[in-house]
């Protein structure tokens, strides 16, 4: 048994939960025989410190006992910062004082609190809250702080940073005085110690030199993007990757949603989290991606902290993070606890040095490279399909007949080939993208050379489209055509011009590109928008000096939009407020 000085029960949950030995933080706390003794502790995220602070307390409230008391007035009180890190707490102690019968229990912002005050009625063990909510619990006499044995404070830091300092010295004041206090924080500046000072007893402090530790189970990338490819080249990073789960950060929560709808367009299966949500919206998009449901979360800095998702083993950093600090609290929600993991840094030449100067004070040397090309996709497409548990699996009997008559239509070659078209079909096709290269200027862009007359001809007729949008809906071509050329499988020197009215859209397709277009679109495109091919009596007249009509091939206007479009990438969201 790893844990032999521990009370039987949490020892049992340990081994269950297959943990072989302890990490250094929690080795740190049962070497000191934390029965009783107050303890400050300085401990990276991601060092297993939850656990820690479970077993320094397991003496307190265990003991030599084969279970815990019947539940009643709590016994220990866990403060956290946010609503995610308190939520994962509780979780985290329920299977560790399962099997002692601990009753764990969760108070926080955005939940009932009526329910809460049911459930501390009906006698509890554990509760782990946030300051604000337990603070307001214990004004209306909710919560019974007389049988309090211990108190924790998790990530204390963070607390302070965030304005909760009154809240925390009124829930410390209103707790037996002779209970143990535990104050685990990353760092331990000076705010943290006059908090020890006064609300500890002669605390015994432990710093657990993590900082190399902290990064051993995590591999840095540093990936040199343009900025208008960014979305392009977090999709070739998912795809490159086909991590079962993975977290995606943004600055803003307009560059949340607006790269969650990308991706979800682009078909993967994506969740958000942001400040915005409710707490039972993030709730659910917690729990779909334990599930498995979901298996990409965009997020802002608001999931930074308290998120501890086992599969989690891809970081990418869409936005580059605000600081050091921000860097490594976004990092260490993936190589937790032993697993590895991989932080990946979108890094703009423009903004390289920034990126190395917060490299050097988080003490990481990423590996810097290009983004993965959709050929390197490809290629790895065709050697997971060969390891894929439908090759590797042996054939039922009715695949097994399935395929006999397979055989008897079709070549074993054209087979080979109809299978892995079924098989790339179901993964989001990879995009084209640009290796800026070590420059750190922005490279020049070729000037924008219009098709010339001569090659329009060249590409044969033009057909003219019906989109079912039109100025009612919003519609504009800086916006459709991006949309138009993605999801019909054009360049977008294909597209000809493009008339706005009030109900609809009418737009040219140039060449032999129409087949192309209509057949792409329909496997492409989204239910509620719908295109039909127009005939000649359909199509819109000329406007009057403008050859092409309005904003098509060689118009002025047309050129602008598709700089424009070039230039820009995705429609630039300008709302800067943080999650």
């Amino acid at each position: 048994m790893p844990f032999p000085t521990l009370p039987a029960p949490l020892a049992r949950a340990l081994t269950d939960r297959g943990y072989a030995e302890p990490t250094p933080v929690q080795a740190a706390v049962l070497e000191a025989a934390a029965g009783t003794r107050d303890l400050l502790v300085s401990a990276q995220t991601g060092s297993g410190k939850t656990v820690a602070y479970g077993l320094a307390m397991a003496g307190a409230l265990v003991g030599e006992a084969e279970a815990l008391p019947p539940p009643g007035a709590p016994l220990a009180l866990v403060i956290a910062p946010t609503r995610e890190l308190a939520l994962q707490v509780q979780r985290e102690l329920f299977w560790l004082y399962g099997p002692a019968g601990g009753r764990v229990m969760a108070c926080v912002g955005g939940m009932d609190p009526r329910r809460e005050a049911r459930w501390l009625a009906d006698g509890v063990h554990i509760v782990v809250g946030t300051p604000g909510r337990l603070r307001d619990h214990l004004e209306r006499r909710n919560l019974d702080p007389s049988a309090l044995r211990a108190v924790v404070l998790d990530e204390a830091d963070e607390m302070l940073d965030l304005g909760f300092r009154e809240d925390i010295e009124f829930i410390l004041s209103a707790t037996p005085p002779e209970r143990a206090t535990y104050l685990f924080s990353a760092t331990l500046p000076k705010g943290i110690e006059a908090l020890a000072e006064r609300y500890q007893r002669d605390a015994l402090r432990l710093a657990v030199k993590s900082e190399t530790r902290g990064h051993a189970d995590i591999a840095y990338r540093a990936v040199r993007v343009l900025p208008r490819e960014t979305e392009h080249v977090v999709l070739n990073l998912l795809r490159e990757a086909d991590a079962p789960t993975a977290i995606v950060f943004c600055n803003t929560r307009n560059a949340v949603r607006h790269l969650q709808a990308s991706l979800t367009e682009r078909g993967f299966s994506v969740v958000a989290l942001s400040g915005e949500l409710g707490q039972g919206e993030r709730n659910a998009a917690l729990q779909a991606l334990r599930d498995g449901r979901a298996r990409v979360c965009v997020a802002t800095d608001v999931a930074a902290r308290g998120i501890d998702l086992p599969s989690l083993s891809l970081v990418i950093h869409a936005d580059l993070p605000h600081d050091a600090e921000v860097l490594q609290h976004r990092s260490g929600r993936t190589g937790r606890a032993g697993r590895k993991g991989t932080s990946v840094l979108l890094v703009p030449n423009a903004r390289r040095r920034r990126a190395e100067q917060m490299f050097a004070i988080a003490k990481v040397s990423p590996d810097w490279g290009g983004p993965p090309s959709a050929d390197e996709i490809r290629r790895l497409d065709g050697e997971r399909m060969l390891s894929d548990p439908l090759f590797t699996e042996p054939p039922a009997e009715e695949d097994a007949a399935l395929a006999e008559a397979l055989l008897a239509q079709k070549t074993p070659e054209e087979l080979a080939a109809l299978l892995a078209r079924v098989y790339r079909t179901r993964l989001p096709a990879p995009e084209e993208v640009t290796d800026p290269g070590e420059g750190r200027v922005r490279p020049e862009r070729a000037p924008y050379d219009p098709l010339a007359p001569e090659r329009i001809a060249a590409m044969g007729p033009a057909v003219w489209f019906r989109l079912n949008v039109g100025r009612r809906d919003n519609a504009d071509p800086r916006r459709l055509l991006p949309m138009l050329s993605r999801r019909g499988g054009l360049d977008r020197q294909e597209i000809g011009a493009i008339r706005i009215f009030e109900r609809e859209t009418k737009f040219e397709v140039r060449g032999n590109a129409a087949q192309r277009f209509a057949e792409a679109f329909a496997r492409n495109g989204s239910p509620d928008i719908h295109v039909e091919a127009l005939g000649a009596d359909a199509a819109p007249a000329p406007r009057a000096g403008r050859p092409g009509g309005g904003k098509g091939f060689g118009s002025p206007r047309a050129d602008r939009h598709r700089r424009q479009a070039d230039r820009a990438g995705p429609r630039p969201h300008r709302e800067s407020g943080r999650g």
